[in-house]
């Protein structure tokens, strides 16, 4: 009988929102939940290599996960990969949904942002499987003095909220400590 429970467990959607700074441990954290699910994963990562620090982010993000994960590099269309990627008994990792949205906000594809931003919302009631989504965490400082920067924020407060909202756990990581904000407590990791 515990075997059907764990299947049933599997059988409906689940979404993790995990949120932090930079290096607080979300990125680690999300993988150990996607790798203790025990389900496949597939890991769809939305940065691009524009400098090289950023190069050495990407290869250690790649470094870290395990060779078996499916990989869908996709800057911008986000919800269309989430469309075809997520179903019953498959993990999805979206790492970072603030990558996408910078790489949303720098397009200049009229209207893609908000497109895209309206698809994901009207998709994440109906996506299958499970879905853990990572996010930094930009708005606990000052309030920026350029346009972008504060419009940036903006839109990426309102985007964690609208995800937050359906999601069945939110966590924030601190120092590589995660604190539950909202869900059942994590297990020891």
């Amino acid at each position: 009988m515990p075997k059907q429970e764990s299947n049933d467990r599997f059988s409906k959607p689940h979404r993790v929102l995990i949120l932090g700074g930079v290096r607080s441990g979300k990125s680690r954290l999300a993988e150990q939940l996607a790798r203790d699910s025990g389900l496949p994963v597939t890991y769809v990562a939305t940065a691009t290599a524009s400098d090289e620090e950023m190069h050495a982010r990407i290869a250690a993000h790649r470094q870290r996960r395990p060779a078996d994960w499916a990989l869908i590099e996709e800057p911008l269309a986000l919800p269309a990969v989430l469309e075809s990627a997520c179903a019953v008994g498959h993990c999805v990792l979206v790492e970072c949904l603030t990558l996408w949205l910078a790489n949303l906000l720098w397009t200049e594809e009229p209207g893609r942002l908000d497109a895209e931003l309206a698809a994901l919302d009207a998709l994440l009631p109906r996506l299958p499987g499970q879905v853990i989504f990572v996010g930094n965490e930009v708005n606990m400082g000052v309030i920026p003095v350029n346009d972008l920067a504060r419009r940036y924020g903006d839109l990426a407060g309102s985007l964690h909220q609208r995800i937050a909202a359906q999601a069945d756990q939110v966590v924030l990581t601190v120092a590589g400590l995660p604190l539950v904000l909202k869900g059942p407590a994590l297990p020891p990791l």
